[in-house]
């Protein structure tokens, strides 16, 4: 009887032994279940957010020794600035204008320079005037050709070349009476007195002073210069 009651004692405490083991293990289970976070708890969710946003600022940042390609600088076109023609005063030797015209006539050809007209006034002696853009471009062209003394500083006034621009008539400065030489022609150097003016044909018809008969010669304007004007009565 009394081995009975030992093993049955034995039993019971087995039994609560279990229960006691079976409620520790309950508990660390809830337990577990508090301390781990649920999906849709707030703060989980606020918490997960945080972190993903951290991870795309990482993500996003340059890494550490490497550096971006700088841009190449940006070249700003300059438009080109194109200068106007303008008129220079070439200083030459007195009555060597028309050698000098067509010496700078044919460098600037052959050096392909921008010389654009030469102008060479009859009534201005010692100056050619030469249409170019640049005054030290112009200076260094005629640098060296003969009879040339030199190029004018600054551009000479359109005002004082503007006569000598429009053609005048062959006849103009020419009247009836005035003393001429021909210039040209088969009475070059003879003298002849205007007797009639054509300004239509911008002709002139003479007569030679010193020949025995007078004789009427028509001859262009440009054949004769003029020596002596008119007296007037």
């Amino acid at each position: 009887m009394d081995k009975d009651k030992d093993v049955e004692k034995e039993n019971k405490i087995s039994e609560n032994s279990n229960v006691a083991n079976d409620a520790t293990k309950e508990k660390e289970h809830v337990s577990k279940e508090e301390t781990t976070p649920s999906i849709f708890d707030e703060s989980f969710i606020k918490e997960q957010e945080k972190k993903a946003e951290e991870k795309t600022e990482i993500s996003g940042a340059e890494p550490k020794g490497e550096s971006r390609p700088e841009e190449a600088p940006k070249i700003e076109k300059k438009e080109e600035v194109i200068e106007e023609p303008k008129i220079f005063a070439v200083k030459t030797s007195i009555g060597h204008e028309r050698i000098v015209a067509e010496s700078i006539r044919n460098k600037a050809e052959k050096k392909k320079a921008e010389v654009y007209a030469i102008l060479c006034p009859a009534t201005i002696r010692g100056y050619v005037f030469v249409e170019s853009n640049n005054y030290d471009a112009l200076s260094e062209l005629v640098k060296g050709l003969p009879k040339v003394r030199g190029v004018v500083k600054g551009e000479a006034p359109i005002k004082e070349i503007e006569p000598f621009l429009t053609p005048k008539p062959l006849v103009s400065g020419i009247q009836e009476g005035d003393i001429v030489e021909l210039v040209a022609g088969p009475f070059k150097g003879e003298k002849a007195r205007v007797h009639q003016i054509d300004e239509a044909r911008e002709e002139i018809t003479v007569e030679l002073i010193e020949a025995m008969v007078a004789i009427p010669i028509t001859v262009r304007g440009d054949h004769v210069r003029v020596i002596e004007k008119e007296k007037k009565k």
